[in-house]
């Protein structure tokens, strides 16, 4: 049994490997007399544990069980056979014969069976072994203060990650609960192994690799359909962490309405990220800049806000900026004329139109909100 195993499979011809042949002459000599032990004693209880061991190996070795189902194959083969050969001398008869030969292909099942449980067992401990390696690494690259590169380093290479220039962490919402599920019960589509997922966490998150490499943004998309999220800015691995924090204020001004709804990038959205980093400071500048129009009715002051913001993001000319309020160019003159008499020589002014402009950008964008 051994010589033709090592001769058809080469996968357990080691020649030069003593401990190897050792195994394989065990795993035989364990299967012939565990055979013999059950044809003996056909009620007594089978201790599966060795055959599962050796599908443990198989998965250690990074096989799958095709080899090892053949060598069986072989062995039952050889057995069957040397039995053949000898069921004269011995005096067997055909259905003696009949009996043994089916014995061996129920008792060839049940080796099958054990060494598969042992295999899918050794797969299983080592995925989650190596899952929970990523969520260590992940926690280590999210980490404040940062790890040292040679922490993050050394566990990349453990959890089998190449560590990437650049990074970009994604925000998602946990609204709908079981974050691997999307909205409607479906299942998100499988993330490429480079990505490291932290879906079961409390505020769920992705860390991206190589964020502008080609493909990566389709493949997000395509993954996070569906889903409420935001995607940080691509920044140097070191930075992991502030390009998640940056991912989580843009999906919480998300949630209050302020930015969109949806899948959204951080670098499409980085004025308004700035101007409500810190809304009690841009509330303050409001105050001030927008105090000429505190008197006006309420429509008043959306309508003269609405052309003021026009007129700083789009020029100074009447027609450009009816056109972008859909109104006519004799009533956008009517209220720059209004603001010139409000605002005086303060339009002229470079640094209070910039911070005109971002008041009422915030202004817009809060009141957006509340619609």
């Amino acid at each position: 049994m051994i010589k033709e195993i090592r001769t058809r499979i080469p996968e357990y011809d080691r020649p030069d490997d003593e401990l190897y042949i050792k195994v394989v002459r065990m795993a035989v000599e364990q299967a012939i007399e565990g055979f013999l032990d059950h044809i003996e004693r056909p009620g007594a209880p089978w201790d599966p544990e060795p055959f599962r061991m050796i599908g443990r190996g198989e998965a250690a070795e990074g096989r799958n069980l095709e080899p090892l189902q053949t060598a069986m194959r072989l062995g039952a083969r050889v057995g069957w056979r040397r039995l053949t050969e000898i069921a004269g001398p011995l005096g067997l008869s055909p259905q003696s014969l009949y009996d043994l030969g089916e014995a061996i292909f129920v008792y060839l099942d049940q080796l099958a069976d054990a060494a598969a449980e042992g295999f899918e067992e050794a797969r299983a401990r080592a995925a989650g072994e190596m899952e929970r390696r990523r969520n260590r690494l992940l926690d280590l690259l999210l980490s404040q203060p940062l790890a040292s590169p040679e922490a993050v380093a050394d566990l990349a290479k453990a959890a089998g990650w190449r560590l990437p220039r650049t990074v970009a962490c994604v925000a998602l919402d946990d609204q709908h609960g079981g974050h691997r599920a999307r909205p409607g019960g479906q299942r998100m589509p499988a993330l490429p192994p480079d990505v490291l997922a932290g879906l079961e966490r409390p505020a769920p998150c992705l860390v991206v690799p190589d964020p502008s490499g080609p493909g990566q943004a389709q493949m997000l998309e395509q993954a996070l359909r569906g889903r409420c999220g935001a995607i940080g800015p691509g920044v140097p691995l070191a930075a992991a962490a502030t390009s998640l924090r940056w991912a989580r204020e843009a999906l919480e001004l998300s949630r209050r309405d302020v930015l969109p709804r949806g899948l959204l990038r951080c670098e499409d959205h980085m004025a308004m990220l700035v101007v409500f980093k810190d809304e009690e400071l841009v509330s303050a500048l409001a105050e001030v800049r927008l105090a000429p129009l505190a008197h006006l009715r309420p429509t008043q002051q959306d309508r003269l806000a609405e052309t003021l913001l026009a007129w700083l993001r789009h020029g100074r000319g009447a027609g450009e900026v009816a056109a972008r309020l859909h109104v006519h160019p004799q009533t956008v003159r009517y209220r720059l004329r209004q603001l010139e008499e409000l605002y005086g020589d303060q339009l002229a002014d470079p640094d209070v139109r910039f911070e005109l402009e971002i008041a009422l950008r915030a202004r817009q964008a809060v009141i957006g909100s509340r619609r």
